[in-house]
């Protein structure tokens, strides 16, 4: 039996559409015809930090593949929808282009505003105006989907709006001292489901210091798991050079690799930053 005939070229995003028409339709591909919004959850968050990870990585192409995968779940989205009469892909892009222009007066209007700190301002005050109807919390435009670093970031980020805020690094990194020394007793007493509390007050403190130094908490723990894991395979490929199975090395021998290894990912960032050096 014949396959389907792909889309004639044309727009590149009509050409997606017509694609993943085709995959949801009798005859199409049976795993597509069998998703949910529901279930492609875990595809657009992989989908989204596969985009981070392609940005750090400084690789243009990749990133434009990258970034091809994560609109496909937005059209896939569109086209789920579509199929119940509740919106489609054009609704979708339809209402943000509206949000905006309307969350950007200043572009749109004459509000008059001209710096970054005013117009944050205003879309805050625009968004509030947007929802209407009896005032919610302050914070309860924070998503409770995002991961635990990215949703205490905005937190506190929000909170400082109100003006409850540290007024300087200082002050937050003498609350995380604080918060480890409480861990510290925590530990110290065998209550686990106390230490378990102050463990998360000292990452919620790391997270602060993280704001004030203007820096994206998950940001800095992917770059720390990637020392991490650079690191341990260094680690790992010395061991192995001596004929030394990592299982059977022992932490005596595992710390001395590691070291090694770290001194030479130090001379190696120091190598490169000298002018004139390949």
């Amino acid at each position: 039996m014949p396959g389907k005939t792909p889309p004639d070229s044309c727009d590149g995003l009509v050409r997606l559409q017509r694609v993943v028409h085709d995959l949801r339709s009798p005859g199409g591909c049976p795993w597509d015809m069998e998703q949910t919004h529901a279930s492609l959850m875990p595809n657009l968050v992989e989908e989204a930090y596969e985009v981070v990870e392609a940005v750090q990585s400084g690789d243009m192409v990749h990133l434009c593949e990258e970034l091809g995968d994560l609109l496909l779940q937005v059209v896939f989205h569109g086209e789920l929808g579509s199929e119940t009469g509740v919106f489609d892909l054009d609704r979708i892009a339809h209402g943000i282009a509206e949000k905006l222009i309307r969350r950007h007066p200043h572009v749109y209007g004459d509000s008059g505003v001209t710096d970054t700190e005013g117009v944050l301002k205003q879309w805050d005050e625009i968004k509030r105006q947007e929802k209407g109807g009896t005032p919610k919390a302050f914070l309860a435009g924070v998503s409770k989907a995002l991961p635990g670093l990215s949703r205490a970031a905005k937190l506190q980020k929000k909170a400082a709006k109100a003006g409850f805020d540290w007024p300087d690094t200082a002050g937050v990194l003498a609350k995380l001292r604080e918060e480890c020394g409480e861990l510290e007793e925590a530990t110290a007493s065998g209550n686990a489901a106390h230490a378990a509390e102050e463990l998360g007050d000292v990452l919620f403190s790391a997270v602060n210091v993280a704001r004030k130094l203007k820096l994206d908490p998950e940001v800095l723990m992917t770059a720390a798991n990637a020392k991490f894991e650079a690191r341990f395979t260094a680690m790992e490929s010395a061991l192995a050079a001596l004929g030394v199975p990592l299982e059977e090395a022992g932490l005596e021998r595992m710390e001395a690799a590691w070291q090694a290894a770290k001194a030479k990912a130090k001379a190696k960032l120091n190598l490169n930053s000298v002018p004139g050096l390949p």
